[in-house]
């Protein structure tokens, strides 16, 4: 399994676009084969933390290379986030109850 650890912090200008655009990546991640899971997280101080499941390696770098992910990425970058950091881990170990 691979998991993508996003946090942000969205910048003064982010507007309602951003609000529109989020939910709508979030439903096209659930489509992909091999998707497992999407959580957000909204901390006090503002920043937001997404955490995405995907099966493997290569359905997560098929979410990656999605077209429409990558434009939402680069008006991310433009537009929305005034700091981001991703990470990208492969699971090594799973224990829950």
């Amino acid at each position: 399994m691979i998991i993508t650890v996003f946090r942000s912090v969205l910048n003064d200008a982010a507007t309602d676009d951003y609000f529109e655009l989020s939910p709508h990546i979030t439903e096209l991640a659930k489509t992909m084969p091999g998707f497992v899971s999407v959580k957000t997280f909204l901390a006090e101080d503002g920043e937001r933390c997404t955490i995405v499941e995907f099966e493997s390696q290569e359905t997560h770098q098929a979410w990656a290379e999605h077209a429409e992910h990558r434009e939402a990425q680069q008006r991310g970058r433009d537009a929305f986030y005034a700091s981001y950091d991703l990470k990208v881990a492969e699971v090594i170990r799973v224990s829950s109850k």
